[in-house]
């Protein structure tokens, strides 16, 4: 990682732990020019991770999600390595979805070693993934195309996805509550998000542990709703407890 890239990222830790950070304070932290650090803010900023105040930034709002890119790029190693914990729990020969999000994208690039899959999905990027591996099928849903991200929302897509059932279901979350919700912010894709639900026997969760430090206003499901949990890191004892109670098989990769 670039020291420009590690200096962000860092700046962005700030304002997780604090809520708010200035140009001042994080001159002096990292012994840099007040040119350099407004660079970088105006960079996270544009990412949609930080807003700007007088004299620093704050983190920016609840009810939008950041950029496809940040996201993308936001615990890149971490998804990385769920997404490979994910792929070995699904078998060659199975069926699955795939819905949107980053850590989603790492699932799919996990299986692409894997053998006679039915992966159907409303996300694109997934699609264009695994095109090229023909030892997989892939069906993509129809419906509005997000031009953020790729991803396939709408009525169309939720009609197109209570066609299946599957074996398995890879989801992802915008955030995750204390007490279990699973979160995101368009309500249109977290429509699809529930018809996938429905219609898999096995639902795993992919969500790097970044998640339980965000919020976002649109319910997903029950964390209760689902079979599988795997994460880097579960950092929250109170959801931790959830998954205990509920009997959910949770996979934390940074414990190896």
């Amino acid at each position: 990682m670039e020291m420009s890239e590690s200096r962000r990222q860092s700046i962005l830790d700030i304002a997780r732990e604090s809520g708010v950070v200035t140009v001042d304070e994080l001159i002096l932290r990292f012994d840099v020019t007040p040119q350099t650090i407004r660079k970088d803010l105006n960079r996270l900023c544009d990412e949609r991770l930080l807003t700007r105040i007088h004299g620093g930034a704050r983190l920016a709002s609840s009810v939008e999600n950041m950029s496809y890119e940040a996201r993308r790029m936001l615990a890149w190693d971490q998804k990385q390595a769920i997404g490979q914990a994910v792929a070995a729990l699904i078998p060659d020969n199975a069926s699955l979805f795939v819905n949107i999000g980053t850590t989603t994208e790492a699932v799919a690039q996990a299986l692409l070693q894997h053998r006679q899959l039915l992966v159907i999905t409303n996300n694109i990027n997934v699609a264009s993934l695994m095109r090229p591996y023909p030892e997989n099928k892939v069906i993509i849903a129809s419906g509005e195309v997000r031009s953020a991200d790729g991803g396939i929302i709408g009525e169309s897509a939720v009609d197109f996805i209570k066609q299946f059932k599957v074996d398995f279901a890879v989801v992802g979350a915008s955030a995750i509550d204390q007490d279990g919700a699973l979160l995101d912010y368009d309500y249109r894709e977290v429509k699809v998000s529930q018809a996938i639900l429905s219609n898999a026997r096995h639902v795993i969760v992919a969500a790097d542990s970044t998640k339980h430090e965000r919020t976002a206003p649109v319910r997903i499901a029950h964390i209760s709703q689902t079979h599988s949990f795997v994460t880097d890191r579960c950092p929250n004892p109170e959801f931790r407890r959830l998954l205990s109670s509920f009997e959910i098989r949770t996979i934390e990769t940074a414990n190896g």
